[in-house]
């Protein structure tokens, strides 16, 4: 693969657009970094050192080298104490940094998903989160945040990082067994690949074709709302099952604005309803002189 004409012709990054990497000094973000330099993108570079591992703070000075090198402005973001779930954590501190970097340079922010990490994504979710969207995966982008490398695999990457004599470091935690995205990366994904070669392809055509078929759906669901915020219960009675828990799930995360999966799974009692019930995810769903909208638990 010529990753720079695939990365070119994805459009997400193009000469003199600004754009901020979120590099970890891993072979994806190491490769992202330097593929929007070689395009002659405005590239700059956020990395942030959790102090976690002893490995921190020489995977910083790592990063410091590599910016010097391709000579690229760098960010160094040092997070507080942990709070809550670890990898949650962490995913929340960086993307909240990199995207108050790139508003304030009116940048995309750009992460190194490669379709390796799609695969796994894919997998977790279906895993662990019930529902069509689990299978969706990542889009290449949402809102600032672009993912260029999203068409490419790991080997991909570290092939690039070779040929231009491109050093990187490796988090040991990515291997730990102790984390569920490892389980998945280190005994799933080969398990699969040793039923039939062509797993990981099949997962990433299977995702993509429900990403298509999601934008049909989701018209479905607005016509079905014609521009309402609420639906009366009778009309919801109505539609078929399946095109209902989407409306529901649609009046719930609009009002929100945020995901609440868990929604769909109490279909049925918003159905029954009259009064009020918290559908989880924050979300109580209301139905007033038989009409239903949603609202924000208290």
């Amino acid at each position: 693969m010529d990753l720079l004409s695939h990365v070119e012709a994805g459009g997400l990054v193009a000469r003199g657009r600004p754009v901020v990497v979120l590099l970890s000094g891993g072979r994806d973000s190491t490769c992202l970094l330097d593929v929007c330099v070689q395009l002659g993108a405005q590239a700059s570079a956020l990395h942030v050192n959790y102090g976690l591992r002893a490995e921190s703070d020489s995977d910083e000075d790592h990063c410091r080298s590599l910016c010097r090198r391709l000579e690229v402005e760098l960010d160094v973001e040092h997070p507080g104490k942990v709070e809550g779930n670890t990898q949650a954590w962490a995913r929340d501190v960086r993307y909240a940094a990199g995207a108050r970097l790139a508003g304030a340079r009116g940048a995309d922010l750009a992460a190194a998903h490669t379709a390796t990490d799609q695969v796994e994504t894919v997998l977790y979710r279906l895993a662990s989160s019930p529902g069509r969207r689990a299978l969706l995966g990542m889009t290449t982008r949402s809102g600032r945040l672009v993912r260029p490398l999203l068409g490419v695999t790991r080997e991909d990457t570290a092939a690039w990082c070779r040929s231009r004599g491109l050093s990187w470091v490796d988090d040991g935690s990515n291997e730990d067994a102790l984390f569920a995205r490892a389980r998945v990366r280190e005994g799933l994904v080969p398990a699969l690949r040793a039923v039939d070669a062509r797993a990981e392809a099949n997962i990433l055509r299977t995702a993509a074709l429900l990403r298509d078929e999601a934008e049909v759906l989701d018209a479905v669901v607005t016509t079905a709302l014609a521009g309402r915020d609420r639906i009366s219960v009778e009309h919801l009675r109505e539609l078929p099952p399946a095109l209902g828990r989407l409306v529901v799930r649609r009046l719930a995360e609009d009002a929100l604005g945020a995901p609440v999966p868990r929604a769909v799974a109490r279909f049925e009692d918003v159905l029954a309803l009259d009064g009020a019930l918290d559908v989880g995810d924050g979300a109580r769903a209301v139905v007033e002189r038989g009409v239903l909208h949603f609202e924000r638990t208290p």
